[in-house]
């Protein structure tokens, strides 16, 4: 719609007399057949009178003013009917009533008797919904004069008996002019409000439709699919993508259990899913989750790899009101992944072999003893750093193998306080060079069933980066607290802490700070999320927090037994 339309209208209907939109309250849609039906009630009217008149006899009245009143009423009728008021102006609908004032008035003083001066009620009560005060006026008077008239032609006295012709008559006609008056301009008011209220529904009526096209538009322009779920589990919006994938698949309705033939498999291609626990099924149960990744074979030779997030959404008052799942097509990344791991576990375990050589023969030259001083020094500051080698590649396999297959704990009591102290009795000559202090001195003693291996190798990782990322002179503190199902283990520093816009990155594999990569410090980026998995297969997990300039505080949280819990 434009401004100027939009402008338009009010003047529109400014120009537009009253009467115009209250020719009939019946049908305004067809003037004419409103107009029509208006006048031939007024015509059944005079056809009874006339009737009656013709079978009881029209006793002591003028013929000549009766019969034309009633010719009169008929002409009308027959313009009424006749007529196509909707293509003639306006004002000669005023014609009609007109016509029948005059015929009443006629037939009133034909029949005196009778009292058909009430029959000025209908076109009293028409012209008062044409023309309003004005109308109501100008009928009431042309009415009032047929009643002068009448009384003068029979010569009535001024008495008593004249008070209803000539003040009650006018008054009940004012009365109901006024009444038709207010109810026409009610009218007219209420089908305006009506109107406007038409427009706006149609507006937002078009909106919406205009919203749903491009929603439309967008959801089929994506790569990825998207299903909309009611809340009674039911798919009621699927994407272009969306069917893309299904149709690979064999599936033509979402809400169709799997095929025969297609099997769903985890990531790590070998655990199957069953029809129930697969990721659109549980979405359909109102479950939200993360990225969840999954095999499709469908039989061929090619298996499809999707990476599939659910979302739960909420209606206004925060009732549950359905789910939308995105599903992505992976194969490619993942592949891309597996290749670059494989290619990274082979050059580091080309790189481990030599690596262990270097380093057993630089123990046999370190150990003779007949070195200069000077060249000894130098060899420990080889020897060193060959082992930090050695470690980020350690590291680096220890990740590979991971990705490729996923850890298996063995599950056995194990005493945590002995674990930590073997890891700070590893670490201390590392400490020691920078003058940093370990102190376990909270860690209470506690049992728990786990994998004590795996434990040492996280404990190791959190010690080693508390040390690592320390200031010179700093202090790492080990605390262990329990109770009846519940182990935490705390490892706080006082070393240069993290960034906080960099805190959500610390799991990333190969991640490492931007102040730390402009350092000296060397590492991998493995070991905290290494750690923080082996605190996740336990059923525990593993939160940092860091203050930039200020320190570190890890905090481990594991079950006393996994199984039982």
């Amino acid at each position: 719609m434009t401004p100027r339309a939009t402008e338009a209208r009010p003047e529109q209907r400014a120009a537009r007399p009253v009467w115009r939109g209250a020719v009939s309250v019946l049908d305004l849609g067809r003037p004419d057949r409103s107009i029509a039906l208006t006048q031939l009630l007024f015509g059944a009217v005079v056809l009874a009178v006339f009737t009656t008149l013709m079978v009881f006899g029209p006793g002591d009245s003028n013929p000549v003013l009766f019969y034309s009143g009633i010719l009169l009423a008929f002409v009308a009728c027959c313009l009424a009917v006749l007529l196509p008021w909707s293509a003639l102006p306006p004002g000669l609908v005023l014609l009609l009533p007109l016509l029948d004032i005059v015929a009443i008035g006629f037939l009133r003083i034909a029949q005196p008797q009778l009292g058909l001066g009430l029959l000025w009620v209908f076109p009293v009560l028409w012209v008062s919904t044409l023309v309003g005060v004005a109308g109501i006026t100008a009928s009431i008077l042309l009415a009032g004069s047929f009643v002068a008239i009448d009384i003068a032609l029979r010569h009535v006295p001024l008495t008593i008996a004249a008070m209803p012709a000539l003040i009650f008559l006018p008054v009940v006609l004012i009365f109901i002019g006024a009444s038709g008056y207010l109810t026409a301009r009610r009218d007219r008011a209420q089908r305006v409000l009506l109107g406007k209220q038409a427009e706006l529904l149609e507006g937002a009526l078009a909106q919406a439709r205009r919203q749903e096209e491009l929603l439309a538009e967008v959801l089929n322009t994506v790569d990825f699919g998207v299903i909309r779920i009611d809340r009674s589990g039911q798919t009621t919006i699927v994407n272009e993508a969306q069917a893309r994938l299904q149709f690979a698949m064999g599936v033509t309705d979402a809400n169709a259990p799997v095929p025969a033939g297609v099997s769903v498999v985890a990531a790590d291609r070998v655990t199957p899913i069953s029809q129930r626990d697969s990721p659109l099924q549980r979405a359909m149960r109102g479950e939200e989750f993360e990225p969840v990744t999954v095999w499709i074979d469908t039989g061929n030779s090619d298996r499809v790899a999707l990476s599939i997030t659910a979302r739960r959404l909420q209606s206004g008052n925060g009732e549950y009101d359905g789910s939308v799942v995105v599903s992505r097509d992976v194969t490619a990344e993942v592949a891309a992944v597996l290749a670059r791991d494989d290619l990274i576990a082979s050059v580091s375990h080309e790189l481990r072999t030599p690596l262990t050589s270097i380093l057993g023969y630089l123990e046999l030259v370190i150990d003779g003893g007949d070195l200069p001083p000077a060249a000894s020094s130098q060899l420990q500051i080889v020897y060193r750093n060959a082992n930090r080698l050695l470690e980020l590649v350690a590291d680096i396999l220890a990740s590979s193998r991971e990705a490729a297959q996923p850890m298996v704990l063995r599950l056995a009591p194990c005493a945590l306080l002995e674990v930590v102290e073997q890891s700070v009795e590893s670490l201390l000559p590392r400490a020691a060079e920078r003058g940093i202090r370990l102190d376990f001195s909270a860690a209470e003693p506690t049992t728990l069933v786990a994998d004590g291996s795996r434990l040492r190798q996280l404990i190791d990782n959190l010690l080693a980066n508390a040390i690592k990322y320390n200031v010179e002179g700093g202090e790492v503190t080990i605390g262990i607290a329990s109770d009846d199902k519940t182990v935490w283990l705390i490892v706080r520093d006082t070393g240069i802490g993290i960034a906080d816009a960099e805190q959500p990155l610390l799991f990333d594999k190969f991640f490492r700070s931007e102040s730390v990569r402009n350092s000296s410090v060397h590492g991998s980026g493995l070991g905290l999320g290494i750690s923080r998995e082996i605190a996740r297969l336990h059923g525990g997990d593993l939160t940092v927090q860091s203050v930039e300039g200020e320190g570190t505080t890890v905090l481990v949280t594991l079950p006393k037994d996994k199984e039982a819990s």
